[in-house]
């Protein structure tokens, strides 16, 4: 493999998900909403969480580190992809392509490590309920945001710094709507096989992991649950974790759908679906599963929104995130 950045080229083109004028119109207007959508849902949640004191808990301080998650997943592509299309231009330059393509691996990643942590909370709020605040206490839920955050950058450094050491040539084509790692590498005329290997190694942990944590979080809750004698204390137990299992089934299942059962989709496209589905569709849906299944998020949607329609000003404040409200 060539040493030092040997890049020949000065930019990419991204082809984006079609190169016809009247489905590019479609295409403009439908994810202009659905990132429209997106971050007055996830803004929304963020800011329920920061000014409604009952929310200062644990499971919602992460809601909130997801929501920050899934608004900055969508922003690194999108934006990108409709100001090209409205200008009718799909060049992108080679830095701002390696610095889009390390921050679409910093958001996914951080996504599935706070799915495993979100677990982990609910893992113990119903099967140690009387030791929920002792043992999440606000240093160990900095702890929990700040080490999926680290390792995400961690993963999306070393994923960088192998790339930027591969040549490009004379193609700079790219076939996709964003600088994604995997086209990237097909793209390279050097030999990618050392960063093909550490992407699967890398991959593979970044999604066992955390799926082992929710996974034995999960057999935990039921068995716990299961011990409970009244169906109405099953079904409270249940509520509390069950827009989180939402969100992991639609998460995973996305995984499952896209890369692991065969299907007649070209590489290249099975990419581009799977890109979009993790950049732009779950991030577009997870406030629409918690706010449609949490009744305090519910509640605490309503008074921001009636708080904003009729206080002229927004009071100040509103605390810490993290209080002993269980």
């Amino acid at each position: 493999m060539p040493q030092g950045n040997q890049t020949t080229i000065s930019e990419f083109i991204l082809l984006g998900l079609s190169n016809q004028v009247e489905q590019q119109k479609a295409i403009f207007v439908l994810f202009l909403g659905m990132y429209l959508v997106t971050v007055i849902g996830n803004g929304l949640i963020i800011l329920s969480i920061r000014l409604d004191s009952y929310l200062h808990t644990p499971m919602y301080f992460f809601l909130a580190n997801l929501s920050f998650a899934d608004v900055s997943s969508i922003s690194t592509s999108v934006p990108k992809m409709l100001m090209n299309i409205q200008t009718q231009s799909q060049s992108i330059s080679y830095e701002r392509c390696i610095i889009q393509m390390y921050f679409s691996i910093v958001f996914v990643v951080i996504d599935n490590f706070l799915l495993g942590v979100m677990a982990y909370d609910r893992f113990v709020a119903i099967c140690h309920p009387l030791n929920y605040m002792a043992i999440m206490q606000p240093r160990t839920c900095a702890l929990l945001t700040i080490i999926p955050w680290f390792l995400s950058n961690v993963v999306a450094l070393t994923h960088t710094l192998m790339l930027i050491q591969l040549t490009f040539c004379d193609c700079n084509i790219l076939p996709h709507f964003f600088c994604d790692l995997a086209p990237l590498l097909k793209l390279s005329c050097s030999d990618t096989a050392v960063n093909e290997l550490v992407l699967f190694i890398m991959g593979l942990s970044v999604i066992t992991f955390p799926f082992a944590l929710i996974l034995f979080s999960y057999i935990c809750i039921v068995k716990a649950v299961l011990r409970i004698s009244s169906t109405e204390g099953k079904w409270k137990a249940f509520s509390t974790c069950g827009s989180h299992l939402t969100v992991v089934l639609l998460f995973y299942g996305t995984i499952v759908g896209v890369y692991f059962f065969p299907s007649s989709t070209q590489p290249d496209d099975r990419d581009k679906i799977g890109a979009v589905l993790f950049t732009v569709v779950t991030p577009m849906m997870n406030p629409f599963i918690y706010s449609l299944r949490n009744k305090d998020m519910k509640g605490a949607l309503r008074k921001l929104i009636s708080r904003k329609m009729f206080l002229p000003l927004m009071p100040g404040g509103g605390g810490g995130v993290l209080s002993s409200h269980d």
